[in-house]
């Protein structure tokens, strides 16, 4: 239930549009692959090729809704918004966790126990993949990526390595802000 909330959460808020904070789109995806990969100890055969293709498909549903994101410019700051589109890849992307669970468990109960708890894996791949793609389009684009928004009115954070990979990728000079 506290997966579900926090995935309805993170919907709500981008769909709203919030600022693109580099921080929130790769270090929680990359703990939640990490912690994922802990609950992998002893995974073999059938549970294996699963979890396999059953990652393949998060990683390229997580690249389509990194793709169907709106990227827009405010006060400087590159925005992200969710688009109908996205929704309907996340839509697809929990039918085909579910749709597929169940399969494995009327294939091969043994195989989907052991593959069970591959969720935080699962969501950590497809959401960091959404991330980096997201980030890839945001370097060529005019608007500073922050690395971390303000908290209480304060100063948001930026990323020196950010702000290199644009003037690298968007064609402009330094970044003068």
């Amino acid at each position: 239930m506290l997966v579900i909330a926090v995935i309805a959460y993170v919907l709500i808020r981008r769909l709203a549009g919030e600022p693109a904070q580099a921080k929130r789109m790769l270090v929680i995806p990359a703990i939640l692959v990490i912690v994922g990969l802990k609950d992998l100890h002893g995974v073999t055969g059938a549970a294996l090729a699963y979890l396999v293709v059953t990652g393949l498909v998060t990683v390229v549903l997580g690249a389509l809704r990194g793709a169907s994101i709106r990227l827009f410019q405010r006060e400087g700051v590159v925005f992200m918004r969710y688009t109908a589109v996205t929704l309907g890849l996340w839509v697809l992307n929990i039918a085909v966790k579910f749709g597929s669970s169940f399969l494995m468990h009327v294939l091969d109960p043994a195989a989907a126990t052991a593959a069970g708890n591959t969720l935080m894996l699962s969501l950590g791949l497809g959401v960091l993949v959404e991330g980096l793609v997201v980030l890839a389009k945001a370097v060529r684009g005019e608007g500073r990526i922050l690395w971390e928004k303000g908290r209480d009115g304060g100063p948001h954070r930026s990323a020196q390595w950010l702000d290199d990979l644009q003037r690298r990728y968007s064609g402009r000079g330094p970044l003068d802000r």
